[in-house]
Parts: structure tokens; sequence; C-alpha cells
């Protein structure tokens, strides 16, 4: 068996209303989920409500939050905070030692891919603060993949579609969500674990475009449609998560109090939707699935 972990940044479970773009979007599916309501997701999939709190005083911010889906360990409670931005030294030491790449290499789960693209730039002046998935890749030593890699269709952007990629003079070709949705489950169908993050949902959240936020939810949830019928569902489990609310409330700039949707779709889903509560819950639940497969 596989797991695809899909990192959406910034997509919380909110209330209906004309602040949240995703109310009366239909177009939207499966990411149309909302407080209270009993959803109906494709592809028979289920929805864990996923506490991003973690028993912090505080919004949840991205660096703490990532930082606990990647490792399982609840990073708000061992620094004492929200962390935003990118991970601090105390928070990359426990990715360092925690993350499940990391985890999956020393019990011989293999092979196992970030499928997202790394530029040259990254390359050749490397940032002084790295994201907490950038550090994750680091702590097994896996290979990143390059523009040579995308070109090939062996990787995706973070904007699936390249456009951000290509507004500031990359080349690349325009991407539909069915064609980033091949390239994907062709990844998926190739190696035990695969991450793939997202994150042009936390910035129309920021933004509070409202037009924006639409047509980035319009296109994510045909690419996550068109990606679930492209998977061997029947050998994977796919999960879908996040770290904090953010698009999901437009009235705000700044992340939300509000738990996030966990959606799990095919092989162990209903292991995996009674086992994960909140953020910590992601990693040992996959590591559980993988581990339970070896030894089949």
């Amino acid at each position: 068996m596989s797991v695809l972990l899909l990192f959406i940044d910034g997509l919380g479970l909110g209330t209906r209303g004309q602040h949240n773009p995703l109310d009366g979007l239909t177009d939207a599916t499966p990411l149309a989920v909302f407080e209270n309501e009993i959803p109906s997701l494709p592809n028979d999939g289920a929805l864990a409500i996923t506490d991003a709190r973690l028993g912090i005083a505080g919004r949840p911010q991205s660096a703490s939050g990532q930082t606990t889906i990647l490792t399982g360990i609840n990073a708000p409670a061992a620094i004492g905070y929200h962390k935003q931005g990118f991970p601090n030294q105390a928070l990359l030491e426990i990715i360092r030692t925690n993350s499940i790449f990391l985890q999956l290499k020393n019990l011989g789960i293999e092979p196992n891919i970030f499928a997202n693209t790394y530029t040259n730039r990254f390359f050749e002046s490397r940032p002084r603060w790295i994201s907490a998935t950038t550090a994750a890749v680091e702590a097994a030593e896996l290979q990143f993949n390059t523009l040579e890699d995308l070109h090939a269709g062996r990787s995706l952007f973070h904007d699936f579609t390249n456009r951000s990629l290509i507004e500031p003079g990359q080349k690349a070709d325009i991407r539909t969500s069915e064609e980033a949705a091949n390239v994907l489950a062709n990844i998926v169908a190739n190696h035990r674990f695969t991450l793939y993050e997202y994150f042009m949902t936390d910035k129309a959240g920021h933004a509070q475009d409202f037009n924006a936020a639409r047509s980035i939810l319009i296109a994510l949830g045909k690419f996550i449609t068109q990606l679930l019928l492209r998977i061997d569902l029947a050998k994977t489990t796919v999960i879908l998560t996040s770290d904090h609310g953010n698009i999901e409330d437009l009235s705000t700039r700044s992340h939300t109090l509000n738990p996030v949707p966990t959606m799990v779709w095919g092989l162990y889903r209903e292991t995996a939707k009674q086992r994960i509560t909140s953020l910590v819950d992601i990693i040992p639940t996959i590591v559980s699935l993988l581990t339970r497969a070896q030894r089949a």
C-alpha cells in the first residue's frame, strides 16, 4: 500500500456566510465543508474534524502547526506558543529528529518523496530560513526535485498550475488541474509515502481577496477530484489536512481559531478517520498504516 498526504495551508472548517468563499461554491468539491454539517465527500471520503490549537492559547500558526503535522510531536506545547512563519531552531530540532521521512526511512519503508519542485534560486542562494517541509526532507537526506523534474513530469510546483512559477520569468507550461493530477497520481504509484504541499490558499486568505480565493478553491477542488479518479484507492490512503484556518473566513487577515478538516479516502479510511482528532495524530496514523502493510 501507499499513502499520499496532501497538506493544504490555511484551510479551516468554518461557518457559512459572506465571510466564507466556500459557501455556495459547489465547484470546490470536496473542500466545501462547514461547521456543524455532515459533509457528503466524493469517492466515499470521510471527514475527521481536527484540532489545530493543541491546548495552547492563541491563534495556530504555520511553523508550529506544520512541525506538528510532519512529526507527530505537539510543537506548540514543546516551545510554549504558536510560532508563525518559518521554524526556529527549537522547531528545526524537532523536525530533524522526528520527520515523517526519517521515521519511515528508519523503519525501512521506502521509497518516499516530497513531490514539490524547488527552483534554481533555492540551490544557488539557500535562504536563511527554511520551511518545515524542507527541513523534513533534509532530515532523511532525500533528494529535492528540481525544475528538470518538473519539466519531465516527475514533480509539481507548489502552485500546480505553474502560473506563479511563470510570472517571475521561469520557463514552464501551464498545467490544468487534470494534467497536474496525472503527474501526482504517477508519483504516488511509485512511492510508499508521498507529501504534496499547497499554500496558495493561505496567501489568498491573508490577502482577503474573495474572487481570488474562490478561483483558487475551484482549481484546487478540481485538482483533488481528478486526483482521486486517477489513484488506486484500493491500495492507497489519501489524507488531506491543514495547519490552521484562514481562507474560510475572509473577514480577517489573521489565522482563525477554527479546527481544520482532515479528509481521508481509500484504503483504511475509517481507521484513519477514527484515529485523527488533532494535528498530533496525522503522522502516527500514517506510520501505523504503512507499518501494518509492511508486516502483512
